[in-house]
């Protein structure tokens, strides 16, 4: 889906005003996942659910443990979706039943096409002992939604500033800067960094909606507060804004045209269907080899919840 009637903005109170009756702000969820690490979830939210096919957001950390108390997740499905990594400070070593084994440094990507079935560990080196992340999951389009999986590592990712702003170039196009990180979708992920206090004013793709997150430190998005807590969003149609970042802050910016078709996510799976998503469980359920294993992790599968009567669409 497009929007190709927009406005293009000038540098006037009239400007802000307009900006303003395409962009929402709501609050994120916090919940605790093992070790004292805290995590905030912006995706899905019932006041957004995707943002082009972001459908899932977490912000984990910063926090610091004391060595060999960190992240441990043990073995897990995935079916229908790409998990994206960006690691900020700390590192984690991903394994896979592909027999993928790779430890992400900070300013490092991994990326995990789940397609018709995958499972992985995450856990965090004996010696580590700090982390801070963004986790993503990018939903397949239908015609990609049972490819093959596979697992990338992007160790470098490009870097580009404007106005004492460093961006990294995650996913998509900015700025005239592409980045390696292969999706099926049209989509943009920027990393944007400031060590002193800032203002820019960013050209927008009219036909993407999108997301501003603050990893570290706060923001103002076209006058709205952007602060650890909440989200700021714009819906289509908002060709450039105005924002103003603090020093020594950090955020995360998301985009993408609205995805083609409705989905649903349960639990770590996409599909488009109560059934597939059923049939993906029992199979997990059953160690069915769809997901393969990991023999090198020593510890429990994690297991599946139970299974909801009736599911709401993402869209």
């Amino acid at each position: 889906m497009t929007n190709n009637n927009y406005t293009e903005l000038s540098h006037s109170d009239d400007c802000e005003k307009y900006v303003n009756q395409f962009i929402q702000e709501f609050p994120l969820r916090s919940a605790e996942i093992g070790q004292g690490t805290v995590i905030k979830r912006a995706l899905p939210s019932r006041h957004k659910r995707m943002i082009g096919a972001w459908c899932f957001l977490d912000h984990a950390g910063p926090v610091t443990f004391p060595q060999g108390d960190g992240l441990d997740v043990g073995p897990h499905p995935h079916i229908g979706l790409q998990t994206f990594t960006w690691m900020i400070e700390g590192t984690m070593m991903h394994t896979d039943s592909l027999g993928s084994k790779q430890l992400i440094r900070p300013k490092q990507v991994n990326l995990m096409t789940a397609g018709h079935g995958i499972s992985h560990t995450e856990v965090a080196p004996d010696t580590e002992t700090k982390m801070h992340a963004a986790q993503l999951w990018i939903a397949l389009p239908d015609a990609q939604i049972a490819v093959e999986p596979r697992f990338d590592h992007y160790p470098e990712l490009p870097v580009v500033e404007k106005d004492g702003v460093e961006f990294t170039v995650l996913v998509g196009a900015f700025l005239n800067t592409t980045s390696p990180v292969s999706v099926y979708t049209e989509l943009l992920g920027v990393d944007l960094s400031a060590a002193e206090s800032t203002k820019t004013r960013l050209t927008l793709n009219p036909n993407f909606e999108y997301g501003f997150m603050a990893l570290e430190g706060t923001a103002t998005v076209n006058g709205h507060e952007l602060t650890e807590d909440n989200m700021v969003v714009l819906e289509q149609g908002v060709s450039a804004i105005e924002i103003e970042i603090h020093a020594g802050s950090r955020l995360l910016l998301l985009g993408g045209e609205p995805f083609e078709s409705p989905i649903l996510l349960w639990w770590n799976f996409v599909g488009r269907t109560q059934e597939e998503l059923k049939i993906a469980r029992d199979q997990w359920i059953a160690q069915d080899e769809r997901f393969g294993s990991i023999p090198d992790y020593e510890g429990p599968r994690l297991e599946a919840p139970a299974f909801p009567d009736q599911m709401r669409a993402s869209k």
